[in-house]
């Protein structure tokens, strides 16, 4: 039974990501633009490798301790894509929008995907595949912090 209840807590939370996404104020926006940090992550056993730009201090911060070993809590990624490539992103033609790039331990099935089944059917994302565009990939592991482009 706390495993549904989790489920349901990470459902309300991925909700909550995209409806946060939305409506957050521009000035709240270019205000985290000031920090970021690009990490890149695997979803094994794929050899594909993602790359992430995180603006939210606490997120880097986060992200760092992953990296390092510090902590292994909320170690997947979850974030709200962007359908079109980003320069420090490539080969992919889709991205993560930094201002909705957090972490989790569980998530609903609905927004699991690997890279690459993402880039091969991005034209369906955000109807019932990947509804709202909410990309949580159940597998998902950070590997390093990147030097930006």
């Amino acid at each position: 039974m706390p495993r549904i209840g989790s489920r349901i807590a990470t459902l309300a939370a991925v909700v909550m990501l995209a409806l946060t996404a939305v409506a957050a104020p521009a000035s709240a926006q270019r205000s985290a633009a000031a920090v970021e940090a690009y990490f890149e992550f695997h979803y094994p056993p794929a050899p594909d490798r993602f790359v992430v730009k995180l603006t939210d201090p606490a997120a880097i911060q986060h992200a760092r301790d992953l990296v390092s070993g510090a902590t292994e809590d909320r170690p997947h990624i979850v974030g709200r894509i962007v359908k079109r490539p980003a320069p420090y992103n490539r080969p992919w033609s889709y991205h993560l929008d930094p201002g909705t790039v957090q972490f989790f331990d569980y998530a609903i099935e609905v927004c699991d995907a690997s890279i690459r089944y993402v880039e091969d059917h991005l034209d369906e994302a955000g109807g019932a595949f990947l509804p709202g565009l909410v990309w949580c990939p159940w597998g998902s592991q950070l590997i390093r912090e990147v030097p930006a482009p």
